[in-house]
């Protein structure tokens, strides 16, 4: 399960992507500093983009914790979709590369190796996620998780669900049909390099 994940793209950047799919962005916390960051790992912070009215296309930026804890206390920082609608507290979670573990190829090497998964052709991409307020951690995301497409199924079991851009503003409108918008991307839409 996707628990290490990457946005090294600038705020600007982020923006125009959403300006050019019509979705105003806000900002009701100011505009944060979002720095490039290389590994992005459960429990921390990190931006999200969710609704704040879908019929006039508005959005907000916040930064958020990646997780909240469970009913045993661990970090529930992956959702399974399966079954599912979520018809509220939907976000986008900003990328442009997450992270897949795998045991070594390399005979008598210990640690796994690391493989980096990033959209063919796009900036960066936006993973399905849900949020919730915790009286523990105050309000946290997790990414939803799905039966992995023929680009992941070499390296893992389960997916994140990857929302192709013209879903973004769709996913942001709980009147739409999650289960319609919850599909793996065609073979070939997913890169993938060694790293590490």
């Amino acid at each position: 399960m996707c628990n290490d994940y990457r946005l090294l793209v600038e705020l600007a950047s982020v923006i125009e992507e959403f300006e050019h799919l019509k979705i105003k962005i806000r900002f009701p916390e100011g505009r944060p500093n979002i720095e490039a960051r290389e590994d992005i790992k459960i429990t921390d912070t990190a931006p999200i983009v969710r609704t704040v009215d879908s019929e006039r296309g508005v959005a907000e930026l916040v930064q958020r914790r990646w997780s909240w804890p469970g009913a045993s206390k661990k970090p529930v920082y992956n959702f399974r979709s399966e079954g599912r609608e979520f018809t509220s507290n939907r976000a986008l979670i900003l990328s442009d590369g997450f992270f897949e573990f795998t045991d070594p190829l390399e005979k008598g090497k210990k640690r796994k190796d690391k493989w980096l998964f990033r959209k063919v052709g796009e900036p960066i991409f936006a993973i399905a996620g849900i949020w919730r307020a915790t009286e523990e951690v105050g309000e946290a995301f997790t990414m939803l998780t799905m039966e992995p497409g023929s680009d992941i199924a070499p390296y893992h079991d389960r997916q994140i669900v990857i929302l192709e851009r013209n879903a973004w503003a769709d996913w942001l409108d709980p009147t739409v049909s999650a289960k319609s918008l919850i599909r793996p991307l065609p073979a070939g839409s997913l890169s993938v390099a060694q790293v590490g």
